[in-house]
């Protein structure tokens, strides 16, 4: 299973290893513990994102070796935690990356269960876990290669934030094991949480912008969904001190009824985003109508439609999966 990819990154001298335009503590953790495994090796590593890293993962040390300009002398791309053309977006817009990427060898390693949709020709290193960290942790292990104390807790923090703490239902056996094992390998779960908990506090002004958020949640479906909207006004506003669908989605999954929440953001150019959080295993399954993907308790979706049209969809969307799911 993990040949290939060791033989890809073997063959190579200089790395970039690519995130998508909505890094997540897993994607920001895995790229940071790539860097650390793959530089004992002797590798060139370049960590690239075609967006800032937000302030709310900044709690992860090395997020501001993240860079924004995509390196072409690399040998190899390595995208982690995303097989999605529309993730990759302004990857792909930035001029000359596609036809570098459609010439040089790209290795995807990702967790996510639903089907590729890149456009360009990759090699795959999908398995089912928590996090994509968990996947690289096994690829290290079955080749061997060391594990340094940054790197396991580069990736204890990445599965940690996936899981939200090894608390989600798909969590088993295993993944406390591989938890375990990065303990022992110096990582800390005491350590990770001082830091993110520093990083998660809020100023005045967003505990007041929460205030709004919830004022402004809908609950549609008999009170089975739980909507709230986040306009563009919002996000210049907000967005840079503090992801404003983190503020409220799990709060709102947790109200009396709801087996389904849901923030939708809105873009001046008609792009919407969605990003779900499910009490019901049927997260995936709703951002897979509109083209998106994740876990079953957590995912989202990007479209660009008309926002009371995509409501009305999402509305059909959620009845249809929660009665699939019984």
């Amino acid at each position: 299973m993990y040949d290939e990819a060791k033989q890809q990154i073997l063959a190579a001298n200089k790395i970039v290893v690519v995130q998508a335009e909505n890094p997540d503590g897993d994607s920001l953790g895995s790229s940071l513990a790539l860097e650390e495994i793959l530089g004992d090796l002797g590798k060139e590593i370049v960590l690239y994102c075609p967006v800032d890293i937000p302030k709310y993962l900044r709690y992860f040390p090395g997020w501001d070796r993240v860079s924004q300009s995509f390196d072409t002398s690399a040998d190899l791309v390595i995208i982690v935690d995303t097989s999605a053309d529309v993730l990759l977006t302004k990857v792909l817009e930035t001029p000359g990356v596609r036809s570098f990427l459609e010439s040089h060898p790209a290795l995807v390693i990702d967790h996510h269960t639903t089907k590729s949709t890149l456009s360009f020709g990759v090699t795959e290193l999908f398995d089912e876990a928590i996090s994509t960290s968990e996947i690289i942790y096994k690829l290290a292990k079955d080749a061997e290669w060391q594990i340094n104390q940054q790197a396991a807790e580069h990736m204890l923090g990445a599965q940690l934030a996936d899981s939200l703490g090894l608390s989600i239902q798909t969590v088993g056996a295993e993944n406390y094991r591989i938890a375990a094992d990065l303990t022992e390998l110096g990582a800390h779960v005491g350590t990770i949480e001082e830091r993110r908990r520093e990083y998660m506090k809020k100023s005045p002004e967003i505990l007041a912008y929460k205030g709004t958020l919830i004022n402004r949640i809908e609950y549609l479906l008999d009170g089975k969904l739980a909507l709230v909207h986040i306009p563009w006004e919002d996000i210049q506003a907000y967005s840079d001190q503090y992801n404003p669908s983190v503020l409220v989605l799990d709060e709102m999954r947790l109200v009396e009824g709801v087996d389904v929440a849901c923030a939708i953001k809105t873009y001046p150019d008609g792009k919407l985003t969605g990003k779900l959080r499910s009490n019901l295993p049927v997260s995936e399954q709703i951002a897979g109508y509109f083209g998106g993907g994740g876990h079953p308790y957590a995912a989202g979706f990007r479209v660009y439609e008309d926002y009371v049209k995509i409501i009305n969809e999402l509305v059909e969307a959620t009845e249809k999966a929660i009665n699939n799911n019984g």
